[in-house]
């Protein structure tokens, strides 16, 4: 991937360009003003506004006030100075200067000053002056907080005088960035990290990225992204700079800012015992440290996250631990009144000495796991001696291990657990975090079936059986055996407080709702789903168990099937953003793309599931989490072959068949190959892939993947072999994908383009668009064949607009239609009028033609669009054309099946041509 510089980009200013352009054609402006806080783009974005002056045709200038320039006399502007002029007399050398610089167009002269509150008061009067006059015009950017004099004021203020304060970017801005100047796709877990680190301030972003690829710290497997995990590093001028702003707090404030750096955020008490009141309002003034409240308590924290980045850098190990242990006394004075305290004092006097307490880091570990800060909760837990572990520090341990990819590791420290486990409830727990280790993140499903069977006959109580058979059932789904798995799973309790087992309820109503999906019932599975998160969020602080947004990851795929798409979007968005915010959950992030990326495969966006499967990918191979990269893979594989990058589809089905397993994705590992040989124009190879994958999921009695897999078989021509089976699988499904596909397969066979645009339609609402846009596609392709081209036309026109949001998918049925005829610009002109609701003879005024030409224009634009009213009419231009403005609106006379006035029209303009209107407006 190319790697651009930053100043080639220009992102998340528009607004304030649109301002500057508006200002550019008003006459009364004489200026326009950037300011803003060091870094965020002020002089990037007056560069882009004197592009833009100069492509409109006005002259331009640059000018750069400095420091030193602003101790001189026209220091910054002498260069604009013609020649000869004498400057002992400043009027006449002024009035001389604004001759010489006139246009003889009368246009000004766009001229720009970075850093204008430097500039010299001589120099700032002049370029007053020349803007009074009308022959320059002021582009000026100025730090935010920076002073400025009394003719620079002057000459920035005034309703002549436009101004904008320039914010950071926000973080769709920086993604944008970094997608164009990396050449691609950021991880998520990459944005989130430069996005905290920078801010949003381009400056340190720039620097960020610009340190990270130096360090080999930020690659790309050649579709994302991916920063390594660690601190975020800049380069030694980022820390130039920062250090230099750092400097401004004086040496009785210095202390507080190191200790910030350590232990932010701090009370401002606590501040106070370092720095005198003083000095910590100095701080403040100077923008180093942010106060606020937190709860009852005012808290003071760095202004910025790269503040402490520097300063922890900087600081000596002694005078590192010296600040550490003294902020833990004071903590424990004061009786560690808050929840979050025992967690901070031993996590500060281990940082400072390498251990702490036994109680305080137990005691620390378990807050910071309630958290799902796993990290944290590892580091604190390695630490704690042997002879202090017991079976709940183990579980613990071994719980983080396997959130944050580290399964082999996780099961040395659980199976330990199990040796040491007293009672049949420790058993019990330990047993079950193993199976899901060793299932998950190990994918040794065998070997957690048998620690599940082994521990089976170790139990003697009727609730610790069940809990070990809800355990199995979850594994047998998830398995692919989704028939027997929901049969163990048969007499789950729905109320997760009339369990015996929190845990293990967690366990089943995590994969129950796949399962349902699996087997047809997608409304059932939504329910389910609901009903686990729901429960999931009520017991969280109590339980051992992950993130409850990894309940979201059923309720995704169930909403997918059940036809739900954009449901489904939100939900899987959402969800990934609750995991965002925990730093330190990987495995079910890693579910949750995929399961993202799958939603967006239905949804017919292969450019965005590709982006999902991407992340889930490399999320999975940088915590070493191989389950999911054959079903990513191979979704990864199948979006870059719709998307046309065969390459691209070829490397990760290459890769895809190394994690190959039987799964509840198995049928999905078929797609890759299959939609390959399908970009090739190996349609029958395509066929087969598919029919193979179909019969194992039939065979395992899977309806929702046997239906979506049969689906694909009759898009890629094999509608008749597969429309029975269809049926037969949509009257035992609940899935308005699997009844739209049967439908389609029937469509399909029966060459019947009714039929094929009421699934289109049906399709649609289901949020599917591509499938909507090759139902379209087929319709028009039939009409074709049936000699009705108008309705040929209507149909391409159609499945065209729908296929506008398929992020340029190709598929064969796509193809099937000829592409509609282009509106004249005339005949986009009356139709743009007539679609309004404008009479035909009001058109004619209008355009100055006569009511004939405008009734035979508008004849062209029906039979070109395929169309019969003006509403339709108004409906596919909005759709097609939003360029012409806001959302076309018919007459309110002109209701759906009613002629519209070009009959009236007709009729009082030529008595004659009620003959011709069936050509106008009849179908066909």
């Amino acid at each position: 991937m190319t790697v651009h510089g930053f100043a080639d980009v220009f992102v998340g200013r528009g607004e304030q360009l649109g301002l500057f352009t508006q200002g550019l054609a008003n006459r009364r402006c004489q200026g326009f003003v950037v300011s803003g806080p060091a870094g965020v783009g002020k002089s990037r974005l007056a560069e882009e506004c004197l592009a833009r002056a100069a492509g409109k045709g006005f002259r331009v200038a640059r000018a750069t006030a400095t420091a030193a320039a602003g101790t001189v006399p026209l220091g910054a502007i002498a260069h604009l100075v013609p020649t000869g002029v004498d400057l002992s007399d400043p009027v006449t050398a002024f009035a001389t200067v604004a001759r010489q610089l006139a246009s003889r167009d009368g246009r000004a002269l766009v001229l720009l000053i970075d850093d204008v509150h430097l500039l010299d008061a001589v120099s700032a009067v002049l370029v007053r002056q020349l803007m009074d006059a009308g022959v320059v015009r002021l582009l000026g950017t100025i730090c935010s907080g920076a002073p400025v004099g009394d003719a620079v004021e002057a000459l920035c203020r005034g309703d002549a005088v436009g101004r904008v304060d320039l914010a950071e970017l926000d973080r769709g801005d920086v993604e944008e960035l970094l997608k164009a100047v990396l050449g691609g796709p950021v991880a998520q877990r990459t944005l989130r990290e430069l996005y905290a680190a920078s801010r949003g301030n381009a400056l340190y972003l720039r620097e960020l990225v610009i340190g990270a690829l130096d360090r080999g710290a930020l690659v790309s497997d050649g579709e994302i992204w991916e920063l390594a995990t660690g601190p975020v590093r800049g380069t030694t001028r980022l820390v130039e700079l920062i250090s230099a702003r750092l400097a401004a707090a004086g040496a009785e404030a210095r202390p507080v800012l190191e200790l910030l750096a350590l232990c932010e955020p701090l009370s401002l008490t606590d501040a106070e015992q370092v720095a005198s009141p003083e000095a910590v309002t100095e701080l403040e003034y100077a923008g180093l440290v942010r106060v606020g409240q937190d709860g009852r308590r005012t808290s003071v924290a760095l202004a910025h996250p790269l503040y402490g980045e520097v300063l922890r850098a900087g600081l000596p190990v002694t005078r590192r631990r010296a600040l550490l242990l003294r902020q833990a006394e004071r903590v424990e004075v004061r009786g560690m009144r808050r929840r979050a305290d025992a967690l901070h004092v031993a996590s500060w006097r281990f940082t400072a000495t390498g251990t702490a307490d036994p109680p305080a880091l137990t005691e620390a570990a378990a807050l910071a796991r309630y958290a799902h800060d796993y990290g944290q909760a590892r580091a604190l837990l390695q630490a704690l001696p042997e002879k202090h572990h017991t079976t709940a520090t183990r579980l613990m341990l071994g719980e983080a291990l396997f959130e944050l990819g580290e399964p082999q590791q996780a099961e040395t420290v659980l199976a330990a657990a199990v040796a040491g486990a007293g009672n049949e409830q420790d058993r019990l727990a330990v047993t079950m975090a193993r199976t899901f280790n060793l299932f998950w993140g190990a994918a040794e499903a065998d070997a957690a079936l048998a620690v599940n069977d082994a521990a089976r006959a170790q139990v003697t109580s009727a609730d610790a059986l069940r809990m070990l058979q809800y355990c199995e059932g979850s594994m047998r789904i998830a398995s692919g055996e989704a028939v027997r798995g929901l049969a163990l799973l048969e007499d789950m309790e729905e109320d997760i407080h009339h369990a015996p087992d929190p845990v293990a309820w967690l366990t089943g109503a995590l994969m129950k709702p796949l399962g349902l999906e699996l087997v047809g019932r997608t409304g059932d599975a939504v329910a389910w789903a609901e009903r686990a998160y729901a429960a999931h969020l009520t017991v969280d602080h109590h339980t051992l168990y992950p993130h409850p947004a990894v309940q979201l990851i059923s309720l995704n795929h169930a909403l997918s099937s059940h036809g739900r798409l954009a449901e489904a979007r939100e939900v899987g968005r959402r969800g990934y953003a609750e995991l965002a915010r925990v730093t330190s959950t990987p495995v079910p992030q890693i579910w949750l793309a995929f399961s993202l990326g799958r939603t967006e495969w239905l949804a017919g966006h292969p450019a965005s599931a590709r982006r999902w499967y991407a992340e889930a990918a490399a999320l999975a191979r940088t915590h070493h989490h191989i389950r999911p990269l054959g079903p990513a893979l191979s979704g990864l594989a199948a979006c870059a072959a719709v998307l046309g990058d065969l390459e691209a589809a070829e490397l990760a089905c290459a890769e895809a068949r190394n994690y190959l397993w039987p799964d509840v994705f198995a049928a999905e590992e078929y797609l890759g190959r299959a939609w390959l040989h399908a970009a090739r124009g190996h349609l029958a190879q395509a066929r087969t892939v598919l029919t193979d994958a179909a019969r194992c999921a039939r065979t395992a009695g899977l309806i929702t993947p046997e239906a979506q897999l049969l689906t694909d078989i009759a898009r890629l021509g094999g509608a008749k072999k597969v429309a029975g089976r269809l049926a037969e699988l949509a009257r035992q499904s609940d899935g308005a994908l699997t009844g739209a596909g049967a439908r389609l397969a029937a469509a399909l066979a029966a060459d019947a383009p009714d039929r094929l645009l009421a699934v289109a339609t049906a399709f649609e609402q289901a949020g599917a668009d591509l499938l909507a846009a090759e139902a379209a596609a087929a319709a028009a392709a039939a009409w074709q064949r049936a000699g009705q081209a108008r309705r040929a036309t209507a149909a391409t026109s159609l499945a065209a607009t729908i296929a506008g949001r398929c992020e340029d998918a190709r598929t064969a049925l796509l193809t099937a239609a000829a592409p509609t005829a282009r509106l004249t610009d005339r005949e986009r002109e009356v139709a743009v009028l007539a679609a309004t609701g404008t009479r035909s003879k009001d058109i004619a005024d209008a355009l100055h033609l006569s009511v004939r030409t405008v009734n035979n224009h508008l004849q062209h634009a029906y039979a070109k669009l395929g169309v019969t009213t003006r509403r339709e009419l108004a409906g596919v231009l909005e759709r097609s054309e939003p360029q012409h403005g806001p959302a076309l609106r018919p007459a309110g006379r002109d209701a759906p099946g009613h002629r519209d006035d070009l009959l009236l029209d007709l009729r009082s303009e030529r008595p004659g041509a009620w003959a011709e209107f069936t050509t106008i407006g009849s179908p066909g």
